[in-house]
């Protein structure tokens, strides 16, 4: 049996089972960033992780991806907003990768990162300061292993607060990225996954830094397809939150069918808040993730390494998913309304 991960504070929480069992008693929630560059498929995950009384969300972090930063930080409020809470902050990071160039996906997610979703000026602003100082902030000043961090997009955020905070990787809670990829190949290049390609060099520091990492690569992403069962599903659920979402999943199929020529497209992101909330629908393998920043040929490449030490590894790999129970989930979380749940 493949051992569950480890995270700093194991005396708080020794394995994955046992936060679960106390987080949904309704004595503790799991505390949460989500650094993200919403994103059509950052936003289901953003729009699940909102209905959820299970995480003490205490904030979300932006960064330039899929689109650009400016627009990344609007996105995020925007959905915030029609979640209906307005009590989580909403910080801006980093607008570049660490030494390259930015590079956009908007073929993906629309020119604006929300589909077919007309964009507006959200009623609340962003909060003062920048993502990696709130990442420092916020994890630091709890106990070690109690801030799981969801990280959607590029790692930039994450590698600049680790540069400004050495601490701050044996600090951390489960750090659980979407990024990578190793037997189905890239969506980028032949080999590297957008994620890691658009800032490889922040990807290297963040696994090599030492800190625990459950990794959702397209290995497993792509075992979670939005089929058109699974979209008239949250299609039927009549919140705001799920008619958002579901007009970004159709939106998302549509051009997975022009481009590559999927009928239904992969949930990337929200396996992440997936995983979070039921770790067992997914197989996790140990193993040592390297991140290639030097070749352009193989730029973001993961190099995954299964012959560790499965009780000394800091990464996992995740390998499969039960795709019925992710988008289970998803539907289920989006039903429910923000009330009862803000600070």
């Amino acid at each position: 049996m493949v051992p569950l991960p480890r995270f700093a504070g194991e005396d708080r929480c020794a394995t994955v089972a046992s936060r679960r069992s106390t987080r949904h008693t309704g004595t503790v929630k799991q505390s949460l960033i989500i650094d993200c560059d919403p994103g059509v498929d950052d936003a289901t995950g953003l729009l699940t992780a909102f209905a959820c009384p299970a995480f003490d969300l205490l904030a979300v972090t932006t960064v330039g991806g899929n689109v650009s930063a400016e627009k990344t930080a609007r996105n995020a409020r925007i959905l915030r907003q029609i979640a209906g809470r307005d009590d989580v902050p909403v910080l801006v990071g980093a607008e570049r990768p660490l030494k390259r160039e930015p590079a956009g996906a908007g073929e993906f997610h629309g020119a604006e990162g929300l589909g077919d979703l007309a964009p507006f000026e959200p009623v609340s602003p962003v909060a003062e300061g920048t993502a990696a100082e709130a990442i420092v902030r916020l994890v630091m000043a709890r106990p070690a292993g109690s801030v799981a961090l969801a990280v959607m997009g590029p790692m930039t955020n994450l590698a600049l607060a680790m540069r400004a905070e050495p601490g701050l990787a044996g600090h951390l809670g489960p750090v659980v990225v979407m990024g990578g990829a190793r037997s189905e190949g890239g969506n980028i290049t032949a080999s590297a996954e957008f994620n890691i390609w658009a800032d490889p060099d922040a990807a290297a520091e963040v696994f090599g830094s030492g800190c625990r990492m459950i990794v959702m690569g397209l290995d497993v992403t792509h075992q979670v397809r939005a089929t058109e069962d699974r979209i008239k599903a949250i299609e039927a659920v009549d919140t705001a939150s799920a008619r958002a979402a579901a007009a970004m999943l159709r939106f998302s199929q549509r051009i997975e069918r022009v481009i590559v020529g999927w009928d239904a497209g992969p949930l990337h992101d929200p396996c992440t808040v997936a995983w979070l909330l039921k770790p067992e629908l997914f197989e996790l393998t140990p193993c040592r993730v390297e991140v290639e920043t030097e070749s352009e040929l193989t730029r973001g490449h993961t190099a995954v390494e299964f012959r560790v030490d499965a009780t000394t590894a800091n990464h996992f790999w995740a390998t499969k998913a039960d795709a019925e129970g992710v988008f289970a989930v998803i539907t289920e979380r989006l039903g429910h309304t923000s009330e009862g749940m803000g600070a």
